[in-house]
């Protein structure tokens, strides 16, 4: 079976390690104390990771650090700008809505 990105941000401990992975490159050490979880258990989320191409692996003696592959990550944002656009779109009518109830003169009952 191929993964793909949206595989990857399928499982929220995947998610996390990702966001973990936003500021600078971990080890794996380092990101398995993150987790109340075994070493080997995010070692696996960390290779499925790698399998859906959203994150490379780098061996540094006998470290390995994660680091995030973003480009890999514009699939979601490309895919998600439809509804993005949708929701722009409602939240201009809403305010166009607003505007016209503020501009009308308060009746008194």
């Amino acid at each position: 079976m191929k993964r793909d990105v949206f595989n990857a941000i399928a499982d929220p401990t995947r998610r996390s390690i990702l966001m973990s992975l936003t500021n600078e490159s971990q080890n794996v050490n380092a990101l398995a104390n993150k987790f109340d979880m075994t070493r080997q258990a995010v070692s696996l989320h960390i290779k499925y990771l790698q399998e859906c191409g959203v994150i490379t692996i780098k061996k540094e003696g006998r470290e390995r650090h994660c680091n995030l592959d973003v480009q890999k990550l514009t699939e979601i944002a490309d895919w998600l700008e439809p509804f993005r656009k949708m929701w722009t779109a409602k939240f201009n009518q809403l305010n166009i809505v607003l505007d016209e109830l503020q501009s009308k003169p308060n009746d008194k009952l």
